[in-house]
């Protein structure tokens, strides 16, 4: 029997919200240091994160820990679906978007497409070794950087999550976009695409 998107979106969801917070804070550290070991991630660039929602792996740690000429970066949902990118530092102002993720404030034309990045840190639901994602469903990271499918990087695409998320196999559409690695708090998986 075939387990529909949806079911597995679920499923995932039930894990990741099982977590602590402590857990969620100690994978988040350990993600961190794993980034950090990755000598071409720290090259100088826009490096684009996310704002942890839904218990998604918090990027703190990742953000505070950046090279020298690193810009942190957070995405921003256009008005057209699509998603642009704003550099952002603690304390500058920011507000929520049509689906309550804090955004930061900038002109649209002050941000960044996905190709401007250096390297790109994408939320996971759900991933295997393969480099597969599953991420909430909205399809705007695959829209995002749909170049991606047929370009090798830049920007590098590296999913993070828990390891609890990892799946054996995870079956592909057309528009789906593989990560270039994959960060839990067990390593850094470099994948093939």
């Amino acid at each position: 029997m075939t387990v529909s998107r949806d079911d597995l979106r679920r499923d995932l969801r039930a894990r990741r919200a099982a977590l602590t917070p402590g857990v969620r804070l100690a994978a988040a550290d350990a993600v961190a240091r794993h980034l950090g070991e990755q000598p071409d991630l720290r090259l100088p660039g826009y490096v684009g994160g996310y704002w942890a929602v839904n218990g998604e792996l918090p990027l703190h740690a990742v953000q505070l820990r950046l090279a020298p000429g690193q810009v942190w970066c957070l995405p921003v949902v256009q008005a057209d679906g699509g998603l642009r990118f704003a550099p952002w530092r603690a304390g500058d102002p920011m507000q929520p978007n049509r689906y309550g993720i804090p955004e930061p404030v900038l002109a649209p034309e002050s941000t960044l497409r996905a190709d401007q990045l250096q390297w790109a840190l994408l939320p996971l639901l759900g991933f295997d070794r393969r480099g597969a994602r599953l991420g909430m469903g909205g399809g705007y990271y695959d829209r995002a950087f749909a170049f991606r499918r047929d370009a090798a990087a830049p920007p590098r695409l590296v999913g993070v999550g828990y390891g609890l998320q990892e799946l054996p196999a995870l079956a592909t559409e057309s528009w789906d976009v593989a990560l270039d690695a994959i960060a839990t708090e067990h390593g850094f998986v470099p994948v093939g695409r």
